[in-house]
């Protein structure tokens, strides 16, 4: 049994939310899977995955890090420096929840921890450089589970393998698909997950880091639409 005390379920969490996103140019679609439905956070919505950061993604060495545009822009509105531990448990979550490899070919130097073991069994070493932030966004106050979430975009071409292969992927997340981004509001979506899809539709034939990254900020007494842009993260604050 666990010494660990348990979790405050009112907390707001740390969290990565990866959008990876192929046939840019072409026919762009964007994986998505179903959660369960006795999830106790948002049951049965199709989703992106991601989930929460762990402790332990601090000291999970990068072969590559974030670029300092999105370094920037996720230092921002926040009480210190998570930008390493979001891009490790970006990669842990899309390889734990879809099977696929977000990383660089290399050896890695010390045995890994028990959550990497499989990932390190592939010959890769996590690599955050391919990760693009794009959206940002705070549960509201009054649910189950409550997440800063920060939206990573990345193009199918960054991962290695098979991206039709999602034969290791965990239990978490069920009828993993590609979607078309024409398609994919004929699905059961949370809220914030379409107002996402706006952005990265926006972005759909852009390659390019942006200059400024859309926060919805949800507290006890309002609720604000901003711009995390350039040092101004209140630089275009608006009501949603």
């Amino acid at each position: 049994m666990s010494n660990s005390p348990p979790i405050d379920k009112t907390a707001i969490r740390h969290a990565s939310t990866v959008i990876v996103l192929r046939d840019r140019h072409t026919a762009p679609r964007i994986l998505m899977g179903q959660r369960g439905a006795k999830a106790a956070f948002m049951p049965n919505k199709f989703v992106f995955p991601g989930g929460a950061v762990d402790a332990a993604d601090v000291d999970i060495p990068l072969a590559g890090k974030i670029n300092p545009r999105c370094h920037t822009h996720l230092t921002q509105k926040t009480d210190a420096d998570r930008t390493h531990a979001l891009g490790v448990a970006a990669i842990r979550e899309l390889w734990e929840e879809t099977g696929l490899i977000l990383g660089k070919k290399g050896v890695w130097d010390s045995t890994p921890p028990a959550d990497w073991t499989e990932y390190a069994a592939t010959g890769h070493l996590p690599d955050a450089s391919a990760l693009q932030f794009v959206f940002r966004a705070i549960t509201p106050p009054g649910r189950p589970r409550r997440f800063d979430a920060r939206f990573f975009l990345i193009d199918a071409e960054a991962l290695h393998g098979d991206i039709d292969d999602f034969s290791n992927a965990s239990d978490e997340l069920s009828h993993l698909q590609w979607i078309a981004l024409e398609d994919v509001r004929k699905f059961d979506l949370p809220f914030i997950t379409e107002v996402v899809l706006a952005e990265v539709a926006g972005r759909s034939s852009k390659e390019a880091t942006p200059d400024s990254v859309p926060m919805f900020l949800n507290t006890e007494e309002e609720s604000l639409f901003l711009r995390l842009a350039g040092n101004s993260p209140l630089e275009h604050a608006l009501k949603p």
